[in-house]
C-alpha cells in the first residue's frame, strides 16, 4: 500500500486534502481499527489499489487516530459517519460513497472509472 494511501491526521491535512480535490477526484477511506468489516472493507481497497486508477488521490481516516478528522469529514462532505466508508470526492463534494459490505474492490474501480470519465468530458 505504501505512500499512495496516505493517513490524514489533522483537520489541516483533511483541509489540503479538499483542496486538491479541486484539480483530481479524491478517494477517502474511513477506518476502524476494531472493527471487522472495516478490516475487510480495507482489503477490498488494498485490492483496488494493487492496480490503482493513478488520476484519483487516495487518503486514509483511521477513526482511532483522528476521531475530530473523521468528524469534520462527515460535517463538511454532509455524509453521515460509518466505518468502513469510502468516499469519492470531486471539488471538495462527494459524488459516490459507500459502507460496510458494499465496498469492494469492483465497486470501487466503477466509481472512480466513472469520476475520471465525468472529468474528462467535462466542459473546461
Amino acid at each position: 500500500m505504501g505512500r499512495i494511501l496516505e493517513e490524514l491526521m489533522t483537520i489541516a491535512d483533511l483541509d489540503h486534502a479538499l483542496e486538491q480535490s479541486q484539480g483530481r477526484p479524491l478517494l477517502l477511506f474511513k477506518h476502524s481499527l476494531t472493527c471487522p468489516i472495516s478490516a475487510r472493507g480495507l482489503l477490498e481497497l488494498e485490492a483496488y489499489l494493487e492496480e490503482p486508477d493513478t488520476r484519483v488521490d487516495y487518503r486514509l481516516i483511521v477513526v482511532q487516530n483522528a476521531r475530530t478528522v473523521s468528524d469534520a469529514a462527515a460535517s463538511r462532505l454532509e455524509i453521515k459517519h460509518e466505518t468502513p466508508q469510502a468516499i469519492l470526492i470531486t471539488d471538495g463534494r462527494a459524488v459516490w460513497h459507500a459502507s460496510h459490505w458494499d465496498i469492494t474492490s469492483e465497486a470501487i474501480k466503477e466509481a472512480t472509472s466513472n469520476v475520471v470519465a465525468a472529468d474528462r468530458n467535462a466542459p473546461s
